[in-house]
């Protein structure tokens, strides 16, 4: 076998991986072991897990392999040098993602996507909550990630250093090292694809599923799907104009509203009462304020602000988010726009610019817009989104900054929400009697939980906590009505507390049902009040439902349904996104798509228990149906108004 020894940094680079990502798998297995074993056959993660590893690390071996084999042996200083550089760089790689993935879990309830790339690019806020919130999480890496760095420099040339060896040698034995390789890296030999996390899937636990991946590939995969921005056909093809018509029969709509063939879903909305005077729109969104933590929906006691004023406005409460993230909240609360695996419209490059929003609309009927922040605008691509589709005015950290020491606190995401209540207050007096339409966005429901002391009594013992967060929030909603009631203002707007999304988001199912449901409350002039909305509905129902209370005739490309004119008997819907599953729901029955698989139907049993059914197959094309719609509509950029110069 010494023959063969110039293999030896293959071999090695191949074990050492399969070390750190079996060590990260059973260390995870353990510590999500009460979730993980109410499975069946939850053990499949480790022979899953295995396969998936050999995958990554046979396409990674494939590059040294072929330097041993042709390169000449008088290079071998200059081979070996690259080799131990190539292997510990990548090996580094995978156990610092994998040192990562514990906390990352906890929080998204998956492996380390798209998200951990996005939180990359925001080094300021994010370097803050970490040492905030997980500091001895970050000694315990970097502590690991010294010992494996100094393992490299001591043992690296014994464990990554090749030899000279006869090159006819090498020449018979690469063949077979090849086919190896390859079938290793393919895991297949008669498939016509090669193996991908869809294979891994085996269980309706998102959380079991993704533990027989290793968060390499996971974070490489999201960074290689960057390139498909817009790619919502994972679930399956569908022509143009059927995904229309389908999508079309769950709208409020009459064929006859429908006003141009150029912009397939425009329409005109007419609003409960036309007034001479329209009323102005605020929309406070409210960071990570799950159902879970509102009294009023039969949450925590977190909320007694929120659940007074449900007595002088109209609650929803069967209402549910499209997304995890802020910036699908903010899709779907601004734009209206259908979720899908793709990003959130606010970030991809197509959507800067002449997209639908309703600081758009509002603009073109001679409102004022404005986006308000106690944050930095520039995350999560906000301001460019904004700039460019309407909103006149941002303002955003760097403006409360230059107010001087006026607030109570400022964070690591910003000012707190107590701040943005006096900020946006004052705007809103600044105005006088022009019409203006603003966006609000919360911070301080976001972890590290940084607040000002003194103004909650603490429902929990330790202060940062989203408990206590929450409840800090609920009492600058307070403080922001009770200030706003005071000014002329007042009696002429209609106002929105609506979340983005939940906090955590998990649960045994492949969609976590019960975490995506959240609040919605509307209060003003017109509007019911200590009136209930309990039929299903989802975010992107809100933002027309909005345009119906504010008096004025709007024409959008909305699909979202206007709950003020839903007939009685029409069933209630949502669609929710959930990393890349896509599950859409009407009442007690909801479909779930997967990459690459075979839709799954269940029937609703409660938010947490699914039951599975056989698939309706028009019910299945309903739900790919949404998602091809949303696809075709950014891509052929036919999510907007007319010119404005054709502009009702």
């Amino acid at each position: 076998m010494r023959k063969y020894i110039f293999l030896k940094p293959v071999f090695n680079f191949i074990v050492f991986g399969l070390l750190i990502t079996t060590l990260s798998r059973l260390f995870l297995f353990f510590l999500f072991k009460d979730r993980v074993v109410e499975t069946q056959d939850y053990w499949y993660i480790f022979p899953i897990g295995l396969r998936m590893d050999l995958i990554l690390l046979c396409y990674f071996s494939f590059l040294p392999a072929l330097l041993i084999t042709f390169l000449p042996n008088k290079s071998i200083k200059y081979t070996n040098l690259f080799l131990v550089l190539y292997s510990f760089t990548v090996l580094f790689l995978i156990l610092f993602i994998e040192l990562a993935t514990p906390d990352f879990v906890k929080q998204y309830d998956t492996r380390p996507n798209k998200i951990f790339l996005d939180y990359l690019i925001y080094p300021r806020e994010v370097v803050g909550m970490l040492l905030k919130s997980y500091l001895v999480s970050i000694i315990v890496t970097f502590s690991i990630l010294g010992t494996a760095l100094y393992f490299a420099v001591k043992k690296g040339k014994k464990y990554f250093c090749t030899v000279e060896s006869d090159y006819k040698t090498k020449l018979i034995v690469f063949p077979l090292v090849a086919f190896l390789l390859f079938f290793g890296a393919r895991s297949s030999l008669t498939s016509k694809r090669p193996i991908n996390a869809s294979n891994a899937v085996f269980s309706t636990d998102q959380l079991t599923n993704s533990l027989g991946i290793n968060s390499f590939y996971t974070v490489a995969f999201a960074a290689y799907s960057l390139k498909n921005e817009a790619n919502t056909e994972m679930y399956g093809k569908m022509d143009k104009a059927e995904a229309f018509a389908r999508v079309k029969k769950y709208m409020t709509v009459g064929e006859h509203e429908f006003t141009t063939p150029e912009i397939p879903f425009l329409h005109i909305q007419n609003p409960e009462v036309l007034l001479k005077r329209p009323y102005n729109l605020v929309v406070f969104l409210q960071e990570s304020l799950g159902a879970e933590y509102v009294g009023s929906l039969g949450g925590k006691p977190l909320t007694p602000e929120f659940d007074r004023l449900t007595k002088e406005g109209l609650l929803f409460t069967n209402l549910y988010c499209t997304g995890t993230r802020s910036v699908r909240g903010i899709e779907a609360v601004v734009t209206g726009f259908l979720p899908s695996p793709s990003e959130s419209v606010v970030k991809l490059g197509g959507s800067q610019q002449g997209f639908f929003d309703l600081a758009d609309a509002f603009k073109r009927k001679g409102y004022e817009t404005s986006f308000i922040y106690g944050g930095m605008s520039n995350f999560d691509n906000m301001a460019s989104f904004f700039n460019g589709n309407g909103f006149q005015d941002i303002v955003d950290q760097d403006d409360f900054d230059s107010d001087g020491n006026k607030y109570a606190f400022k964070g690591t995401w910003g000012y707190s929400d107590e701040d943005l209540a006096v900020k946006a207050n004052n705007y809103f007096k600044s105005k006088g009697s022009k019409p203006f339409f603003s966006l609000m966005f919360s911070t301080s429901n976001h972890e590290p939980f940084e607040y000002p002391s003194g103004k909650i009594k603490l429902y929990d013992k330790k202060a940062a906590t989203v408990n206590n967060a929450m409840k800090y929030a609920d009492f600058s909603i307070g403080k922001f009505f009770e200030m706003a009631k005071k000014e002329a203002y007042f009696k002429n707007t209609i106002f929105i507390v609506i979340a983005d999304h939940n906090t955590r988001t998990y649960g045994k199912n492949l969609v976590p049902i019960n975490k995506f449901h959240i609040p919605a409350l509307i209060l003003g002039p017109g509007v019911p009040k200590g009136k209930v909305y309990s039929k299903l509905a989802s975010q992107i129902d809100i933002p027309p439902t909005l345009l119906s209370y504010v008096g004025g005739q709007f024409e959008t490309p909305m699909v979202g349904r206007n709950l003020n004119s839903s007939q009685p008997s029409a069933k209630g819907r949502c669609m929710m996104q959930f990393n890349d599953i896509n599950a859409f729901r009407v009442e007690n029955r909801v479909v779930i798509m997967q990459p690459n698989l075979k839709a799954l139907q269940f029937e609703i049993k409660n938010d947490t228990t699914l039951i599975p059914v056989k698939l309706d197959k028009e019910f299945a094309k309903d739900a790919l149906a949404h998602v091809i719609t949303a696809g075709n509509l950014y891509k052929d950029k036919e999510y907007k108004l007319r010119a404005v110069k054709n502009n009702l």
